[in-house]
């Protein structure tokens, strides 16, 4: 695949003021500065209060919004440092600039920023919004003739504008909420599941979900811990497509069993039918489509309608959880999220049984011979529907998921352990509503309750949970590459650590049927391992490819976003972890226990690191659920942080 070089600065590059992990950065010279009157106005914004501690749930939300838009810029165009602490981004096709407050600037792209204003406002004019701000910098990639952002079309851009409008808006409502209700469920792991209240911190529409009512919004989302019993259709024989590995004492139970049992009892299902769980809002779009709509005509599927107990949105908002419950239900769900609709396709259908398969004969126990604090959570059954002639209706299916996890495990997705949330003001009671919550972290409440507990330094406690965070899941995800050949998708929404009482890291799992790259290089003793490994699952990929995505998922997202979590978060000096994190590399690349997974080698010895671009996606109008795995989106080049 051919490189996308990083396009020229188009920013102001003097150095900020260095605060905790942030690094001075050499500028160019000769650079226009901000003009006095910006500087005097930006600096009086940025003292004082955190934009998403406004009290306004309105302007916190755009200042979230704002952000993102603004660290996806930086690192896609590869922006350097203010050494004033203003931000200037031109913006030739619009005629003006942006001058930008920095409160942080990060080493790994978790920059701070205060709010944006156009440099030739008035000076009493308000900070530009968060659609308008997409709205620029959408026609600044347009105008930029630079390969892979040419073809950013007005359309694209249009849609852009469109989704961070409603991101932005979706979240003012989850912020209102969490601030009216801020302490945490007892369920441990579904809390966790219900901490993305602001998102991914690098994508541009992290809560974009055009579709939904504010109705729908406060019932079918997380953040605003939502719940609903699922709504049931009964599928004959005939048209049903279905696969179960799920065994109990050693024997095997059919898919259609396990979801019969989910619903409960009352359920009417007819004789010979199987109970497919399906969405409530996916019930109302599929049923309009002419092979539904064919198939409920000729009785081969019939509406039972909602019933049993109320299930619970995960993170990834379609996957359903219910406290107690054997097994998840990760159901399809047409809403556009983010940059995807969520459909199941049937090869990640095939590929959830087949990695649970594969793992049962032999790898897993390989696995945890060498790290058995670590697992994948199975996905080992599905059930779906087939038109009369064979072929997959889509949006008409459900993937089983083995729950593995009971209320009081202490795990969490490293995405919602990062991410900021209301909460209470330290040392009032959970809920009390003393003082107006203020946006913190689990992960910012887990190290300073240990730092309290220990005596030691915020620093010196981050320090020592990111090395534990390495050895027991990271290594183990790289083992798996080492001795397999295969390479997990392991972003932080993905990747689940496993705490132990006091909050230290002792585990971990991966999840996600989507997210495997078996290396083309290793194909052969993968089919040794799994005789037609990869027949339906489409799961085999050239090694250069694995390569770029796993360094990207890994490397970059995963461990250099939990770095910059801990530096925008005043936890630690980000250029002390990503020296601890180099000395890990180097151990895995060449110690006693070396793996031969070619990632610690690239991380250290390459200068630049190709990286997942989510504004130039959105821009590209790309469904990553579509189309060939190395065309699924689009990708730059940044400078590698580790990189000495």
């Amino acid at each position: 695949m051919n490189a996308i070089p990083a396009p020229h600065s188009h920013t102001d590059t003097r150095t900020v003021e260095p605060g905790p992990g942030a690094e001075s950065i050499p500028g160019q010279q000769g650079r226009p500065g901000p003009a006095p009157g910006d500087s005097a106005r930006l600096r009086g914004a940025a003292a004082g209060l955190d934009p998403l501690d406004h009290p306004d749930p309105h302007t916190a939300a755009q200042a979230a919004a704002m952000e993102n838009l603004l660290r996806c810029w930086v690192r896609e165009n590869d922006l350097a440092a203010p050494k004033d602490g203003i931000l200037r981004i031109q913006l030739p096709a619009s005629g003006t600039a942006l001058v930008v407050p920095v409160h942080y600037w990060s080493p790994t792209g978790w920059h701070r920023f205060g709010l944006p204003h156009l440099s030739d406002a008035p000076h009493q004019a308000p900070p530009t919004d968060a659609a308008t701000l997409a709205a620029l910098l959408g026609r600044e990639t347009q105008a930029d003739g630079t390969e892979g952002r040419a073809e950013a079309r007005a359309d694209d851009s249009g849609d852009l504008v469109r989704r961070v409008a409603d991101s932005a808006q979706r979240t003012v409502l989850f912020i209102s909420d969490r601030r009216e209700h801020p302490a945490d469920g007892p369920d441990l792991f579904l809390s966790a599941e219900q901490s993305l209240v602001l998102g991914h911190p690098l994508h541009p529409t992290p809560k974009s979900r055009e579709g939904l009512s504010e109705a729908e919004t406060r019932l079918y989302s997380p953040e605003s811990r939502g719940s609903f019993p699922p709504h049931w259709m009964a599928v004959a024989p005939s048209v049903l497509a279905t696969d179960s590995a799920w065994t109990e004492r050693g024997r095997p139970v059919p898919a259609q069993q396990l979801t019969a049992r989910l619903a409960g009892p009352g359920l009417p299902l007819p004789d010979g039918y199987a109970a497919l769980p399906m969405h409530p809002w996916q019930i109302r779009e599929v049923r309009h489509r002419s092979a539904t709509a064919q198939l409920l005509d000729a009785g081969l599927l019939q509406d039972l309608g909602p019933h049993g107990d109320a299930w619970h949105p995960t993170s990834s908002v379609r996957t359903l959880y219910r406290p107690g419950a054997p097994a998840m239900l990760k159901l399809s769900l047409g809403l556009c999220i983010t940059n995807s609709r969520r459909e199941n396709l049937r090869k990640e259908l095939h590929r959830g049984v087949e990695v649970h398969r594969l793992l049962r004969a032999g790898l897993a126990e390989q696995w945890r011979a060498a790290h058995p604090g670590f697992d994948i959570v199975r996905d080992p059954a599905w059930l779906a529907v087939d038109d009369p002639d064979g072929n997959p209706v889509p949006g008409l299916d459900v993937m089983i998921r083995h729950n593995p996890f009971t209320p009081t495990d202490s795990v969490s997705c490293i995405a919602g352990l990062v991410s900021v949330r209301p909460q209470d003001p330290p040392g009032e009671p959970s809920g009390s509503g003393q003082g107006r919550p203020t946006m913190r972290s689990r992960l910012t409440e887990i190290v300073t309750r240990l730092a309290g507990h220990t005596g030691r330094s915020r620093g010196a406690v981050t320090t020592e949970w990111f090395l534990r965070y390495l050895e027991q899941v990271i290594r183990p995800v790289l083992w798996l590459d080492s001795e397999a050949g295969i390479a997990l998708e392991a972003h932080q929404q993905n990747t689940l650590v496993l705490l132990d009482p006091q909050g230290w890291p002792v585990g971990g799992r991966y999840r996600d049927n989507q997210g495997y790259y078996f290396r083309e290089s290793r194909r052969t003793e993968l089919d040794k391992r799994l005789p037609g490994i990869g027949e339906h699952s489409d799961t085999f990929v050239s090694d250069e490819v694995t390569d770029e995505r796993f360094a990207y998922y890994l490397a970059i997202n995963n461990v250099l976003g939990l770095i910059g979590a801990f530096g925008s978060q005043h936890l630690a000096d980000e250029r002390l972890l990503l020296a601890a994190f180099r000395h890990f590399l180097a151990d895995v690349a060449s110690g006693p226990a070396r793996l031969r997974t070619p990632l610690p080698a690239c991380l250290l010895d390459s200068p630049v690191l190709r990286c997942k671009a989510n504004l130039l996606t959105r821009l590209h109008g790309l469904d990553e659920l579509i189309g060939p795995v190395d065309t699924q989106s689009v990708y730059v080049t940044i400078p590698n942080p580790l990189h000495s």
